[in-house]
């Protein structure tokens, strides 16, 4: 017998100062029986970092990467189904990041593990063709942190500010520093 997802409900509340961006979702997050509490709020925190304001866009959406193999973490398509923004969490080979390059608008990559810096050595030249790729690495101490903040049912609030992102649930908070590896600004001159 298959073992099933566990299903754990959020809501992400973003006051994003950088990109005048203040908005609250709620989400539902079918957890893998293989994924860990570290991966899914960092699948959390892409959700929260990378909503838009814009409706006509489309919003991100949890997609089903760990069942699918052809779908990211997490997408955003427009109106028309086309898919704009390709996020992957963790760290996918190189010929992944390409195809991804190739059917989105933009691909955005969080990788959180502290074998960052070995997957993004061995990855990094495969990729430099890539022009709409930014890629991001989680400090591990940050994103181990963020997995104590994991429930089955919690209130996330995310705030950006000048490139640092506050994360609370409840009474517990933790500082996130993202580094961005590779990439340019996205088109609204944020670095997300």
């Amino acid at each position: 017998m298959a073992i099933k997802a566990t299903i754990y409900k959020a809501t992400v509340q973003l006051s994003d100062l950088d990109r005048q961006v203040y908005a609250e979702q709620s989400a539902t997050i079918a957890r893998h029986p293989s994924e860990t509490d570290e991966r899914m709020v960092i699948r959390l925190l892409a959700f929260g970092l990378n909503f838009r304001g814009d409706e006509d866009a489309g919003q991100v959406e949890f997609a089903r990467d760990m069942w699918e193999p052809n779908e990211p973490a997490l997408w955003q398509k427009d109106l028309t189904g086309t898919i704009t923004h390709w996020i992957e969490v963790g760290q996918p080979d190189d010929r992944r990041i390409m195809r991804a390059s190739s059917t989105a608008q933009r691909v955005t990559v969080y990788s959180f593990s502290s074998s960052t810096a070995k997957w993004w050595k061995d990855t990094q030249n495969h990729i430099t063709r890539a022009r709409n790729l930014s890629v991001w690495q989680i400090p591990a101490d940050q994103s181990r942190a963020l997995a104590e903040l994991a429930q089955r049912s919690m209130r996330i609030e995310v705030t950006v500010q000048e490139g640092v992102i506050w994360v609370a649930e409840a009474d517990r908070s933790v500082e996130v520093t993202p580094v961005r590896l590779y990439g340019e600004p996205d088109m609204e001159g944020t670095t997300r």
